[in-house]
């Protein structure tokens, strides 16, 4: 992935907390596992928590991380999992594979041409192999904790759809997601100037308000929420 900017410090407890929100992981990693295929490679692995969700599901799954550091971490990890790959990828590149998938949570907005990022992901898979994005929702929701994690930019189903359009990506499905913690989120970060980080507010939303979010939109896609949820193919 690009290099990522702002304070390392704040994207390490936003990390942490969201390794503690463990309905949450389970349900975003549910949301890809249809597209995945059996050779995906994850674009900004992060802690590996979703390359541990994905990879029992694949033949072989590929995760990579771009800042030196965290690399290390994520090798340090999986290193127990022979079935997972962790190298270096930085985003844009020219770089070409044949993946059944690329999978990238909460990245793209770190990057500020997600156009070229978006082709290089394109690039990584196998024609009508899945590329696999969500980001976070609407600009509006943009806080100080956004600013200080590196985020370029939030998305609407418009702005993303309208990139992936010009990545040369036919996009699949696209929809909002998590309708509930958008709201959390915004009163949390916006309003009352708070990190989302480890701790009883992130534990208890998890494990109380999330199963309730998740059993509704399982039925019924909601008209905004705290995330974009997208999959594209690259054309055959």
């Amino acid at each position: 992935m690009a290099e990522i900017t702002g304070d390392q410090r704040v994207q390490h407890e936003v990390l942490e907390g969201l390794a503690t929100a463990v309905n949450h992981r389970h349900w975003f990693a549910e949301l890809a596992l249809p597209y995945l295929g059996s050779d995906p490679i994850e674009i900004g692995s992060g802690l590996g928590d979703y390359a541990l969700e994905w990879a029992p599901h694949t033949t072989r799954f590929t995760a990579t991380e771009g800042e030196p550091d965290r690399l290390v971490a994520l090798k340090e990890r999986l290193a127990g999992h022979p079935d997972i790959e962790v190298r270096q990828l930085v985003l844009p590149s020219q770089e070409e594979g044949a993946y059944t998938a690329a999978v990238s949570y909460n990245v793209l907005e770190h990057i500020e041409d997600d156009r070229r990022a978006l082709q290089t992901m394109g690039r990584l898979v196998r024609p009508g192999g899945a590329v696999i994005i969500i980001v976070p929702a609407f600009p509006f929701a943009m806080s100080p904790v956004d600013i200080a994690t590196g985020h370029v930019r939030r998305y609407t189903l418009r702005s993303l759809g309208r990139v992936m359009n010009r990545a040369d990506l036919r996009v699949e499905r696209i929809n909002y997601t998590n309708a509930l913690g958008l709201i959390g989120y915004y009163m949390a970060t916006s309003v009352f100037r708070l990190t989302p980080k480890e701790g009883a507010m992130v534990k208890l939303y998890d494990k109380l308000v999330l199963p309730a979010t998740k059993a509704v939109e399982q039925r019924v896609r909601p008209p905004f929420g705290q995330s974009v949820f997208a999959v594209a193919r690259r054309p055959r």
